[in-house]
């Protein structure tokens, strides 16, 4: 027995101290193999008088069970630490889970883009993309801007070390380009973009927005035609009954000119802090295009007649959701954007 009680202790002993998978099988072929220690043991029994060949048996036994036990709980222990250590010195665990993929959104200013897109395509109005970056001639002279005109202070610019070459200060220039192109075919196109003025950011305004501009030009179009437009497109955007007031105005580009106003979409008319207690809500300027911008795109004004109108997809997303802040747009809060999932 004391045989044994020693060969159990040097098991374990050893046992404890191997630290990987090598060091494992070399004690297991010392002392569980068919021919290691144990078993040799076992077949002492028959060696032995019989009157200690029970208690010797149940004893060898229970080295034999108790050994195996360890080594199997010891060999799990080591395969888990040389796993640990493995994903350590990667830095990864690729056991765990695998984490799933924040789904981006839309941001709101796409999203009313494409509402708008959705609007005037259902009435027949093609998606017309014009340059961001234009000459002073394309961008004021040919839209009725003559150099020194007072006009041009509304529209504070970035000027490029090129000289005459500008970030667009609004989407108006794409009526040269879209004219151009199309002429002499009628024409009906929005064209959206970013515009750029050099402007102190505030509440209301920011250096860098996007426009949505409008241009029909054909045969016979008179401002009834931009009305009944201009309708349809607040009636779909802002929902069924919306009053439209347009109000005299002045753009060179166009002529007679208007701003386009529609009744408050939150209190109806009545008067609210939104409309600042008016019941009218600001939402476009428009008018009739320029004799001599028609003249510049290539149309004779005497044959061919247009409207035009422009809008800010950024005002209309604040009246849509009620934002009071533009620069709430482009700060990319995450607290503000997930809100228009």
């Amino acid at each position: 027995m004391t045989d044994l009680t020693q060969l159990q202790q040097q098991a374990e002993t050893e046992l404890a101290a191997s630290q990987d998978d090598a060091a494992l099988e070399a004690w297991r072929i010392k002392y569980i193999s068919r021919k290691g220690l144990i078993p040799a043991a076992v077949k002492q029994i028959g060696a032995l008088p019989p009157e200690e060949r029970a208690a010797y048996g149940q004893a060898v036994n229970r080295l034999k069970q108790g050994v195996q036990a360890a080594f199997e709980v010891r060999q799990q222990a080591v395969k888990e630490a040389s796993l640990q250590a493995e994903l350590t010195a990667e830095g990864i665990d690729v056991t765990l889970p695998g984490r799933r993929p924040q789904l981006g959104r839309l941001h709101p200013i796409s999203r009313t883009l494409r509402q708008i897109y959705d609007i005037f395509g259902s009435m027949g109005f093609q998606i017309y993309t014009a340059r961001d970056v234009e000459t002073d001639e394309t961008n004021f002279q040919l839209l009725n801007f003559p150099k020194g005109h007072p006009a041009r202070e509304m529209q504070d610019t970035f000027h490029t070390t090129v000289p005459d070459v500008l970030l667009r200060t609004h989407t108006s220039p794409g009526q040269i380009h879209a004219m151009r192109d199309y002429h002499p075919e009628p024409i009906r196109v929005i064209l959206p973009g970013k515009c750029y003025r050099y402007e102190q950011v505030t509440a209301r305004s920011e250096m860098m927005f996007y426009q949505v501009e409008g241009l029909a030009v054909g045969h016979s179009i008179t401002f009834a035609d931009l009305k009944g437009t201009l309708h349809a497109f607040a009636n779909q955007l802002f929902g069924e009954g919306r009053q439209l007031r347009f109000r005299c105005s002045h753009f060179p580009f166009t002529e007679p000119s208007a701003e386009v106003d529609i009744d408050c979409i939150l209190c109806g008319g009545k008067g609210c802090r939104v409309c600042k207690y008016s019941g009218w809500l600001e939402i476009l300027g428009c008018g009739m295009v320029h004799p001599t911008v028609l003249r510049n795109g290539g149309y004779d004004p005497d044959i061919y007649s247009g409207y035009a109108f422009g809008m800010g997809p950024e005002r209309i997303s604040m009246l849509l959701h009620g934002i009071d802040d533009i620069r709430y747009f482009y700060a990319n809060d995450a607290r503000f954007l997930p809100q228009f999932a």
